[in-house]
């Protein structure tokens, strides 16, 4: 498997938006570590942040809002938030 910037902002997005949890995020990123080649117009960063995502679990690296703002950033995206009432 080859892990693409496309992938990795789609993984980041879904975390974001809740529809996958924090360890399964990490399981992701430490499988892709482990088992996948980066895209190669990106695979330095794609490497770092995948590394980082994946140390997430450790307690002086954790995951928090600004760091997925960050990444998104550095892969070429800017965060917008939206809020919806509830109905």
């Amino acid at each position: 498997m080859i892990v693409t910037r496309e992938m990795l902002v789609n993984m980041l997005i879904d975390y974001i938006n809740r529809r996958i949890d924090t360890s399964n995020l990490i399981s992701w990123a430490e499988d892709m570590m482990r088992e996948a080649d980066f895209e190669d117009q990106y695979f330095e960063l794609l490497r770092d942040i995948t590394a980082r995502i994946g140390l997430a679990d450790v307690r002086e690296f954790g995951l928090y809002w600004d760091d997925c703002c960050d990444y998104l950033h550095k892969l070429g995206y800017r965060v917008k938030i939206e809020i919806l009432e509830i109905s």
